[in-house]
């Protein structure tokens, strides 16, 4: 039985992690949670998995929920998350979070002595060598989450890390990936929010159409696989059935496919290395359908591409700052403050206005990610005028 303490529990990845879950029922266990806001959603997961502990965003909510409650203990704000992943007696946190506030806690939980399994891409966009620097002290483990790096961790099992010649990372080009960059203008939030194959949170799906979330996945494979840059390639897949590839010195290539269904990677990353019937939205079957498609990046379409591997071997702070810019770049497109093509011109921008500087802690990088928010936010507002 492993004991899970699981935070971002309301939303995609989460609610894919209960489902997990409830399907093992004799292997995984809740032994805490957090919701933020969702307090509805911490009602008919409490109906499920009564647990001792859960965290949400505001006091007022932990108050409410104490009274309906009151065997249960609810904590709130970045405390409350902090004692989660700090509690003694459970085995893996699953960190399906969404932006900067993901690291704090992946941090805090390896300092406590408990693997991760890991969906928040920021921890390793934001924080990789902090990340790894404290892995490396606790000795602890980390599993990919993600989709396209659980591939990539599925197809490296049995092969030496030497005889791999590069990763081959999918993307499936996001909503738009039929539009040329003049097309782009006057695309709107709800055309955004429309992903032809998967079904996310709204954040991670605009990060896909403007090929921001691919950037991500770059920089978590050079941390969770220790490879470098140049070793790291991506193609347009639109199917998204093959969702990574790893080529080895031989010239072999071996990929992961499956059907568009989170449940797999997430069970992946707590059962390993044991593999687990799971009961998913359909099987994957070929003869259906047909053909794969592959096409080469375009980095003049997809420009954040060529920013990502730019701020990526520069490293320092910079990763910081793209994030930062990114997450409230992203938020003000959804509010319809900007317009698409300005999430691009606010993140390049903010690079190239930036100050380079050597992170070594937390309280860096939260002063960085601040700062950079503010600076984007003037921005954005004379976009406004």
């Amino acid at each position: 039985m492993k004991r899970l303490v699981l935070l971002g529990a309301s939303g995609s990845i989460g609610l894919q992690t209960a489902d997990v879950v409830r399907q093992h029922p004799s292997l995984f266990s809740l032994r805490a949670f957090g919701v933020g806001r969702n307090i509805q959603a911490a009602r008919e997961l409490l109906d499920q998995f009564p647990v001792d502990i859960v965290s949400v965003q505001e006091q007022e909510d932990a108050d409410i929920l104490q009274k309906e409650y009151p065997h249960t203990r609810f904590v709130h704000g970045r405390e409350g998350m902090n004692t989660l992943v700090s509690l003694p007696d459970y085995d893996v946190f699953v960190n399906a979070l969404v932006g900067f506030a993901g690291l704090e806690p992946t941090l805090t939980a390896i300092r406590h002595g408990h693997d991760v399994a890991l969906a928040n891409k920021e921890s390793l966009v934001v924080g990789g060598e902090l990340v790894y620097r404290e892995l490396n002290n606790y000795g602890v483990s980390l599993y990919p989450i993600d989709s396209e790096h659980s591939a990539i961790f599925q197809c490296l099992q049995g092969n030496r890390h030497q005889d791999v010649r590069r990763l081959i990372i999918t993307a499936s080009g996001g909503s738009f990936r039929r539009l040329s960059r003049s097309e782009l203008k006057n695309v709107t939030v709800r055309d955004a929010l429309a992903h032809p194959n998967w079904s996310m949170g709204a954040k991670i799906t605009i990060d896909s159409a403007t090929m921001m979330n691919k950037g991500f996945e770059i920089m978590e494979a050079h941390w969770l696989f220790d490879m470098p840059y140049n070793k790291i390639d991506t193609v347009i897949h639109e199917e998204s059935i093959v969702h990574s590839m790893v080529e080895y010195i031989d010239g072999a290539v071996i990929a992961q496919m499956g059907v568009a269904d989170m449940r797999l990677p997430i069970q992946y990353a707590l059962s390993w290395p044991v593999r687990l019937p799971i009961d998913l939205q359909g099987k994957l079957d070929l003869t259906e359908i047909g053909t794969l498609h592959f096409r080469r990046m375009d980095e003049e379409r997809y420009p954040l591409i060529p920013l990502t591997y730019r701020v990526a071997e520069k490293g320092g702070s910079l990763p910081a700052v793209l994030n930062a810019a990114n997450e409230a770049a992203n938020l003000a497109f959804r509010k319809e403050r900007i317009g698409f093509t300005d999430i691009e011109d606010l993140l390049k921008e903010a690079i190239d206005q930036a100050e380079y500087k050597e992170i070594s802690t937390l309280e860096e990088l939260i002063e960085t990610d601040i700062r950079t928010r503010e600076e984007t936010e003037i921005k954005i507002r004379r976009m406004e005028k």
